[in-house]
């Protein structure tokens, strides 16, 4: 049954080569298709339907785990005990995923690397191998504009909220409460939900998003909520067991300072030597880490003579403080982007991280800090893409014959196809005819002055693209004068590039289950293929 109540519904979801329609990176789209794989060295890359071989790293996690246990169970994860357990022995092995703990779970990207997780845990496990999936909630972050904002579709328009302005930055915002921002942003959602199920869904949201909630706390509940049995240990990277456990290699860190300062240069000029942009801007004489003192988490900068100093920050400190911190608190320590996935790997044993399509450009960078620190390099996986399409909407796109693809990448274009198969591609007829005639005259105007070579070019250029123009207005013309065509095609439009972005990026999914219910997270769990290479199209 469909949102609508139809029971019918397309056959199969249409097929999106995510590479093909540029809707990768360069440096992903370079790993999906077998190049560059040596620039994430020693990491290794998963090849589309593969799994990865070969044992895990042998790491001891058994405090670890026994804090999870706890923890989760908090959240009310309902296999909390028994995953945590899982963990705890060294032969399991552990894919990892992670994001920051955005309002009301955040994008829908983030939900779909936590169900990635959780398909190739259960694929490995299918296998014969014990395996759990964890999911990295990036707590340490104090990145307020990350966190703070949600996104939802209204008919065609995106409705964005937020809690309003930062009130500490620097502050990791794991150490934060939602604040009152959020009983405002609750008061904008209830009209927009007016039937029960979406009263229903907000009413729940809101035991967890309460104003003296903290942000990792709710979004735990939330994904506890979401996603069930099946959803993997929630990992707060502000865990005391974790923070001890990062201690000795952030202790490395600031030990072989030189030498991983070296080997991150010498990543960065590999890696643009390659043709790539660097997606970490390099930062001469920064650490990989970061130090919060007095309310402000800020990147550790070493300075000469056993010294280092806090970005932003007034005056220099001997290094023993930083290392007493580290023996003797470890919470106010952390990694940056750089130095947080060999961190993570080393103290969970990981086997496979799945990550984002930016997250695994910049690993091209991060690689440097497993050689300097010889943490083994575990398998990377490109994370599936996802879009959301009920079966109207589905339905919608066959008969309006539109290559989904194409709207994606290039959606005046898609616009323009479709404006043409209704009538208005008379112009485009013309549009050749008129440049076949202007291609006649330039054999006779060279002969008379070989000069005349760049106007007549100049000349053609101009004709063509003001003809190409006016074709494209003529089909935009052609699909409003059928109006039926013309709101399916906005509506498609709207729902998949909400203010023209993928909507993965944009939609917040802990507030979509408002318009789907329960169906929102079984559909995501059953339907999402692993292959990165095509776009995971969902029907709840």
């Amino acid at each position: 049954m469909t949102a609508n109540g139809s029971s019918s519904s397309p056959a199969a979801p249409p097929e999106v080569d995510l590479a093909a329609a540029g809707l990768l990176p360069p440096l992903p789209a370079a790993l999906v298709g077998g190049a560059a794989l040596d620039l994430l060295a020693p990491l290794r890359f998963l090849p589309p339907g593969g799994l990865p071989a070969g044992p895990p790293p042998p790491v001891e996690r058994r405090a670890l785990a026994a804090a999870l246990a706890v923890a989760n169970a908090a959240y009310g994860h309902p296999r909390a005990a028994e995953l945590a357990e899982r963990l705890a022995d060294p032969a399991t092995r552990v894919v990892v995923a992670g994001q920051q703990v955005g309002l009301f779970g955040g994008p829908l990207y983030t939900l779909v690397k936590a169900a990635a997780a959780a398909r190739f845990a259960e694929a490995l496990e299918a296998r014969g191998e014990a395996a759990v999936a964890v999911f990295w909630m990036a707590t340490e972050d104090h990145d307020w504009q990350e966190v703070a904002r949600a996104a939802l579709l209204a008919g065609e328009e995106v409705r964005h909220l937020d809690l309003g302005a930062d009130p500490a930055a620097l502050l990791p915002v794991g150490l934060r409460t939602l604040g009152e921002g959020v009983t405002a942003a609750f008061a904008e959602l209830a009209p927009l939900f007016p039937g029960e199920r979406g009263a229903a869904w907000l009413a729940e949201l809101g035991r967890w998003y309460r104003p003296e909630a903290r942000f990792g706390e709710a979004f735990a509940r939330l994904l506890a909520r979401l996603l069930g049995p099946r959803c993997p240990l929630l990992l707060d990277a502000l865990l005391p067991e974790l923070k001890a456990a990062e201690a000795p290699w952030q202790a490395a860190l600031v030990a072989r300072r030189d030498e991983v300062a070296a080997a991150l240069e010498a990543a960065d000029r590999e890696v643009e030597a390659r043709g790539f942009p660097l997606q970490v801007a390099p930062q001469p004489g920064a650490s990989p880490l970061f130090l919060l003192r007095d309310g402000a988490r800020r990147r550790i900068e070493w300075r000469p003579g056993e010294r280092f100093a806090l970005r932003g920050a007034p005056g220099e400190h001997p290094l023993a403080e930083l290392r007493d911190a580290l023996a003797e608190n470890p919470a106010v320590v952390g990694p940056g982007v750089l130095a947080r996935p060999a961190i993570q790997d080393a103290v969970l044993g990981t086997t496979l991280q799945v990550m984002g399509p930016g997250e695994v450009a910049y690993l091209a960078q991060a690689t440097a800090v497993y050689r300097v620190l010889g943490i083994p390099g575990p398998w990377v996986a490109l994370r599936p893409q996802a879009l959301l399409l009920d079966a109207r909407q589905r339905q919608h796109l066959a008969e309006l014959g539109l290559d989904l693809g194409r709207l994606l990448a290039d959606p005046e274009g898609a616009a323009r196809d479709l404006g043409e198969r209704a009538g208005g591609d008379f112009v485009a007829r013309a549009r050749e005819a008129v440049l076949a005639e202007l291609d006649g005259l330039r054999a006779p105007a060279l002969a008379l002055d070989p000069q005349l070579e760049r106007p007549f070019a100049k000349t053609r250029d101009g004709i063509a693209h003001a003809l190409e123009l006016f074709a494209g207005k003529v089909a935009a013309a052609a699909v409003r004068h059928d109006e039926g065509r013309a709101r399916r095609l906005a509506q498609l439009r709207a729902a998949c590039l909400p203010d023209g972005r993928l909507q993965e990026r944009v939609l917040t999914g802990g507030l979509l289950p408002a318009r789907y219910g329960d169906a929102l997270a079984a559909a995501l769990l059953e339907q999402l293929g692993l292959d990165p290479r095509r776009l995971s199209v969902i029907t709840p």
